[in-house]
């Protein structure tokens, strides 16, 4: 079997076939069997995977003006999509309008006003700016997802999944500015909507969903990331709450499950809120199906026990 000739170290793992080329790399080497061809006029030394994989195999055919833009941006920013990653996903490319987007089977191309975006690079990623990743996505989004990104992007937890660098990503002022800059663009009335909804210091795209269930249910929204103290001492943050009725609602994801640390303290908050006469609601996805149905039952029962226990 004849081993093929080795490539110029500069290509590195994914390469144009214009750059190789250069490298002085024949046809007959890049068409090899050892190489994969993820898009038209590239190579890559192996399958791409992940979608962080399949962003390094394309950014070779990248111009220098082209930046990821909808939902391949808001992925590359962290914020949460309703959607998981599939590989055959296009990717979202920008281009300024005097430029012809790529028109490859892979990629889906759009022209963006440079008065409208501003550019990022992400770990070395071309990338519209996350309210720009916003704005593109919209219309594909429901208001509550349109919500649950907002809140991603104005949180400035250091513990929320996923998010890029430096939190918050954007404020709702910023927000709003943009989008008197954009103007009209399709479906910018579902972000206009999901502005007023969205709320700061949130922690997970679940507590969003989970407030967002308990509100469209008719109930009153419970307060976000609330601190409950006893005398001055702390006890215990919780991720939604109605204080008035010492209700506490608690998202636990699997994290919560695999780290024994994070257990110990979960069952220790909560031993330290009914101490002090909390109602504890502990979920798990399990809970947020057929429209939170097991959710708003219990919630609708904690508030029915912590009324008859007022009235006594």
């Amino acid at each position: 079997m004849r081993i093929p000739k080795k490539l110029p170290s500069r290509l590195g793992d994914h390469f144009s076939i214009r750059t190789a080329n250069s490298a002085g790399v024949g046809r007959s080497r890049r068409d090899a069997n050892d190489l994969h061809r993820p898009f038209r006029g590239t190579r890559s030394k192996s399958v791409p995977e992940t979608f962080r994989q399949t962003i390094a195999c394309y950014q070779p055919r990248m111009r220098p003006e082209h930046d990821f833009a909808g939902r391949t941006a808001a992925r590359i920013w962290g914020l949460p999509l309703p959607w998981f990653w599939k590989s055959d996903e296009p990717l979202d490319i920008a281009v300024p309008p005097h430029l012809n987007p790529p028109k490859i089977a892979e990629v889906k191309g759009r022209r963006l006003a440079s008065a409208r975006v501003r550019r990022w690079t992400v770990s070395g990623v071309p990338v519209v700016d996350p309210i720009s990743a916003l704005f593109t996505c919209a219309p594909e989004l429901t208001v509550n997802e349109a919500v649950t990104i907002i809140d991603a992007l104005i949180t400035d937890a250091d513990n929320y999944p996923d998010l890029g660098p430096g939190r918050p990503l954007a404020t709702v002022e910023d927000i709003e500015g943009r989008l008197v800059v954009w103007g009209r663009f399709p479906r910018s009335g579902t972000v206009r909507k999901a502005i007023p909804l969205a709320r700061p210091q949130v922690e997970s795209p679940k507590e969003t969903e989970t407030r967002l269930l308990i509100t469209d249910a008719g109930f009153g929204e419970p307060v976000v990331q609330h601190e409950v103290f006893d005398g001055g001492l702390f006890v215990a943050r919780v991720d939604l709450a109605y204080p008035e009725l010492k209700i506490a609602i608690e998202y636990e994801g699997d994290g919560h499950r695999r780290d024994p640390k994070q257990w110990r303290t979960d069952i220790r908050r909560q031993r330290d809120l009914e101490d002090r006469g909390w109602i504890v609601i502990r979920l798990t996805q399990d809970d947020l199906g057929n429209r939170g149905a097991a959710l708003l039952a219990r919630l609708r029962g904690a508030i029915t026990s912590a009324r008859a226990g007022d009235a006594r």
